[in-house]
């Protein structure tokens, strides 16, 4: 899957939540977009998510909830160790209290917390605030 695919869908999540809209249409899905929007769910960005037509281009249609400020794919490729993720994450992220980096790890699509609790490390794929 392209990060550039990534980057849009998150691009249009912004862009609904902007214009006050309660719902958007991701197309086309992926694995790495359902597992993103499953993080954002699990931390409360999200009301949910539902995936139609998987085995097509698919699309996904998201219930947006109000609290994305900012969500994005960073396009070139970041591995980051599990010592360097707290650093990462201050440099990324705005304040300290709120927003989540999410890794590909060999454990999966994981958001920088879990990461540092299971101690991997991985590729950058975005952020969300």
């Amino acid at each position: 899957m392209g990060r550039r695919i990534l980057n849009e869908a998150l691009s249009a999540m912004v862009n609904a939540e902007r214009r006050g809209k309660s719902t958007v249409e991701i197309k086309p899905s992926s694995t790495v977009i359902s597992s993103f929007l499953q993080i954002m769910k699990h931390r409360g960005y999200i009301k949910g998510f539902q995936v139609s037509d998987p085995h097509r281009v698919g699309r996904i249609t998201v219930e947006l909830q109000g609290r994305i400020n900012a969500c994005k794919a960073i396009t070139y490729r970041q591995d980051i160790k599990a010592k360097d993720i707290e650093a990462y994450k201050s440099c990324a992220l705005p304040t300290r209290q709120w927003g989540y980096v999410v890794i590909t790890t060999p454990d999966g699509v994981l958001d920088h917390e879990e990461a540092i609790k299971r101690n991997v490390g991985g590729q950058v794929l975005g952020y969300f605030h």
